[in-house]
């Protein structure tokens, strides 16, 4: 499934189901999620069997250990994807909801009503729990979705899709309102990504390369989980037990994910005391650290950071360190060099800390907790399909509202205008 005929009859067939799921009852999605959650923890043996086939596949390939983790299923993430199908489900349904009622001075009565998008494409990497994800968030909010994952997730993918699909078969809504492309040529997303007139949102989640590739080619607007270069700001006034804590979590907990910190800051003032504890931890756990020149003063031995580190993601465990002089040298550095997705101070000062949430320009803005948390589950939102690092229509995690938009409802009474 790759040619320019079939990725155009799947999103055509994908448009049609479309309209028949955005006014599918709120009932019949849930069940239908439900049934994807069962599925998929009562075929979890096989969706395991098939997964062992990409990381052997993947480590011969001598893929990075941290890119091999993103790509692992385990009875844990397994579960992890059930208990997020379930949370969905439980969700309250946005769609048809109806907001912002006011009356004009002629009667008029004007609101707003939330409306699926339509269709979304979505392209991804590596991680096949986002099969499942992005499947129950749009059949919640009523978009049929095309999924485009990559090559090296292809055995598990294909497995949640046969699970999630047979699940869809036996409800009302039309099983073509999911799809899987399954091609592992590149020009199966070059077709997709010129159907405008079919699929009205895209949003590719994985490496910058691929971000940068899809934003450029692009006939459909294309909302962005942009890379994670998140910071931990420890402040001068930082309780250092709590930033200690904060700081190995955040980069050891998972560090190939894109909430996870790449540059620590450290206030000047107590990084001669933080530093060396922090330093002995994070290298017992195989940490390599690249530090400003004040930082290898006090580190001896590290690698002196460059300026590409300050902009690089590693999505691995590698953490750049620079010591700054006050919270606004924090900020700056946070803005210059940061991706605007999560980022983190660790203070016991009000002021300070106030002045970080009003200036750090990211989606997701921290204060005394690991950046670890930005994830749709954690917020509360069941699961997201992306982290948006954009600023429209929708920011940070992208959840079942972001995933509708609106129209404008307006009722009269035989009002004409003069």
């Amino acid at each position: 499934m790759g040619t320019k005929q079939d990725v155009l009859a799947m999103a055509r067939a994908s448009k049609g189901a479309s309209l028949v799921l955005g006014n599918t009852s709120t009932g019949e999605k849930n069940r239908a999620i439900k049934l994807m959650a069962k599925n998929i923890l009562d075929n979890s043996a096989y969706i395991l069997r098939e997964n062992k086939k990409d990381i052997k596949s993947a480590e011969s390939k001598r893929m990075k250990s941290s890119l091999v983790d993103r790509l692992a299923l385990d009875a844990k993430r397994i579960h992890g994807m059930v208990s997020s199908l379930q949370q969905v489900a439980k969700l309250e349904d946005v769609v048809g909801k109806i907001t912002q009622i006011r009356k004009r001075p002629n009667g008029l009565l004007i609101g707003k009503m939330r409306v699926p998008i339509g269709v979304i494409g979505i392209i991804y990497e590596a991680r096949p729990n986002v099969t499942s994800d992005c499947v129950g968030l749009c059949l919640k909010s009523g978009n049929s979705v095309i999924l485009k994952g990559g090559s090296e997730a292809l055995n598990s993918n294909i497995a949640i899709f046969k699970c999630l699909r047979n699940a869809l078969s036996k409800t009302s809504i039309p099983q073509e309102a999911i799809a899987l492309i399954t091609s592992k040529e590149r020009r199966a997303v070059t077709e997709l990504l010129k159907l405008n007139e079919y699929i009205d949102l895209i949003m590719p989640r994985g490496g910058e390369g691929l971000i940068r590739e899809v934003a450029k080619n692009s006939r459909i607007p294309v909302i962005k989980h942009y890379k994670g270069v998140c910071h931990v700001y420890v402040d001068e006034y930082a309780d250092l037990n709590m930033a200690h804590k904060i700081a190995l979590n955040a980069k050891i907990e998972r560090p190939a994910v894109c909430n996870a910190m790449e540059t620590l800051l450290v206030h000047q003032d107590i990084a001669w005391r933080f530093l060396p504890v922090i330093a002995h931890d994070l290298k017992k756990a195989g940490v390599q650290i690249r530090g400003c020149k004040k930082t290898a003063a006090i580190l001896k031995g590290i690698k002196k950071a460059t300026e590409e580190d300050w902009y690089t993601e590693y999505l691995d465990l590698i953490l750049s360190i620079r010591v700054v002089s006050d919270v606004n040298e924090a900020i700056d550095h946070i803005n210059t060099y940061g991706s605007h997705h999560s980022d983190a101070i660790v203070t016991e000062n009000y002021d300070n800390a106030m002045n970080f949430l009003a200036k750090v320009n990211s989606a997701c803005v921290y204060v005394n907790a690991s950046t670890r948390f930005t994830d749709g589950y954690e917020f509360g939102m069941g699961a997201e399909i992306g982290i948006s690092t954009d600023k429209l229509h929708a920011r940070g995690p992208v959840g079942l509202e972001e995933l509708t938009t609106y129209k404008y409802i307006i009722f009269g009474t035989g009002q004409i205008r003069t």
